[in-house]
C-alpha cells in the first residue's frame, strides 16, 4: 500500500483518480502510524511552497524519518518544491532538506507569462529510473511561479526550457520528485506514476 499524505493544500482528488487508474493500492493520510505502516508516500500539493509547508510542518520530521530509512517518497508539483532545503516563496522558509537546493521564482523580465502554464518538452536523461521506458520529446503539463534550482551533486535531473531552465524531475537515491503534474500529463505521466509503484514494491520487503 501507498500513502497519498493529504496535509490540506489542494485538491489531491487528480493524484489519487490517476493512482487508482493504473491499478495501485492507496490510502489518504497525514496519520504517522499510517505513515510508518506503507510501502511508498507521494507528496502532493498546489498553491505557495511557504503555505503548504506550514501546513506540512506537524508531521514533517515524520517524512524525513521515513525518507531517511530508505522508504521511496514522490513529491508533485508544490510537494516536489518541498523536498529542498529552503523555498522563498511568501518569505524564506525551511523545506524537507531531502535534496540540497532552493526554491525561487521565475524571473519577471524574461518577457513570458507568469505563471508557468500548459505543456512543456522535458529533456529526460537516460539513467533517471523515474522517467524509464520514455522516449525523448515527451511534453509534461505544468503549472508553476516557482522552481528549483538544485545544488546537490548526488542528484540526477530531467530539465524543461521557460527562459530558464527548470528541473522537471528529480530522483536522489529513494527521493523522486515531478516539478510538472504527471496525474495531469496523459499517459507519459501515468508511465512515471508506474515507474513509481514499480520502485516502491522494488525497494522494500513486503509488509
Amino acid at each position: 500500500m501507498l500513502v497519498i499524505i493529504d496535509y490540506g493544500v489542494g485538491n489531491v482528488r487528480s493524484v489519487i483518480n490517476a493512482f487508482r487508474y493504473i491499478g495501485s493500492h492507496i490510502t489518504v493520510s497525514c496519520d504517522p502510524a499510517v505513515i510508518r505502516k506503507t510501502r511508498g508516500l507521494i507528496l502532493p500539493g498546489v498553491g505557495a511552497s511557504g503555505y503548504a509547508m506550514h501546513r506540512l510542518s506537524p508531521i514533517a520530521d515524520v517524512i524525513r524519518e521515513q525518507a531517511d530509512s530508505g522508504k521511496p517518497l514522490i513529491g508533485i508539483c508544490v510537494g516536489f518544491q518541498l523536498l529542498f532545503d529552503q523555498t522563498h516563496e511568501m518569505g524564506t522558509h525551511r523545506c524537507l532538506g531531502l535534496i540540497k537546493g532552493e526554491v525561487v521564482a521565475i524571473p519577471q523580465d524574461l518577457g513570458l507569462a507568469i505563471p508557468h502554464m500548459g505543456w512543456n518538452y522535458v529533456e529526460i536523461p537516460s539513467e533517471m529510473r523515474l522517467m524509464q521506458g520514455l522516449v525523448p520529446g515527451r511534453h509534461f503539463a505544468f503549472a508553476n511561479s516557482f522552481y528549483a534550482q538544485v545544488s546537490d551533486p548526488a542528484a540526477k535531473t530531467a530539465s524543461a526550457e521557460y527562459g530558464v531552465s527548470i528541473t522537471a524531475a528529480i530522483e536522489k537515491g529513494n527521493i523522486f520528485g515531478c516539478q510538472f503534474h504527471p496525474e495531469k500529463s496523459g499517459a507519459d505521466g501515468l508511465h512515471v506514476l508506474r515507474n513509481f509503484v514499480k520502485i516502491c514494491h522494488q525497494e522494500l520487503p513486503p509488509c
